[in-house]
């Protein structure tokens, strides 16, 4: 069985900046996550995640990435451009997560295969909630982790019943209170 670590990175009071985390929240909202699976919600966590990470096979890691395309754009790195992906700072969480990775190989512990996945923030605002453009991006963005799950021969299955996050009832209220 294989061993996937699925880890959504972000600051969810920071706006876009916690899309990471948002879109792992969505993925658990959607689809039923099989064993052998593990999804965290690593926020703005460096070492803590050592463990986790060098338990598992495989690695996603889906995350805020500033490469200079429009805001909104989805990005996919892996695998060997992963270290060309950490000379550039491109996520706010690259240091606490290179360094862990590094730690890793030295230790000969890294992942088989690691994944980032990561939109470009509109706004890093101190504000709760993603902005408009951030949402509508996010189910590709959870779309783009269901096919690296395939990629590695794990297939989801939706829910029958879609379950709203927590987050999304909150900035549907508050978008909601902003229109009265």
């Amino acid at each position: 069985m294989k061993n996937i670590l699925i880890i959504g990175m972000g600051n969810v009071l920071m706006q876009d900046e916690g899309v990471g985390v948002r879109a792992v929240e969505e993925l658990e909202n959607r689809y039923h996550i099989p064993d052998g699976v593990s999804v965290v919600d690593g926020g703005t966590t460096g070492m803590n995640l050592f463990d986790p990470i060098r338990q598992c096979d495989y690695l996603i890691v889906a995350d805020a990435i500033n490469t200079g395309a429009p805001y909104g754009s989805l990005v996919r790195i892996a695998n060997h451009d992963v270290p060309a992906f950490f000379q550039t700072k491109l996520s706010n969480h690259q240091l606490g997560l290179s360094d862990l990775l590094a730690l890793l190989t030295l230790k000969g512990e890294v992942p088989e295969h690691v994944a980032i996945i990561g939109m470009v923030p509109h706004s890093l605002e101190n504000k709760l909630g993603l902005t408009a453009e951030a949402t509508t991006g996010l189910a590709a963005m959870v779309e783009m982790l269901v096919a690296e799950l395939a990629d590695l021969g794990v297939d989801l299955q939706a829910r029958s019943e879609y379950r709203i996050g927590h987050w999304r009832r909150e900035a549907e209220r508050e978008s909601q209170a902003e229109c009265a």
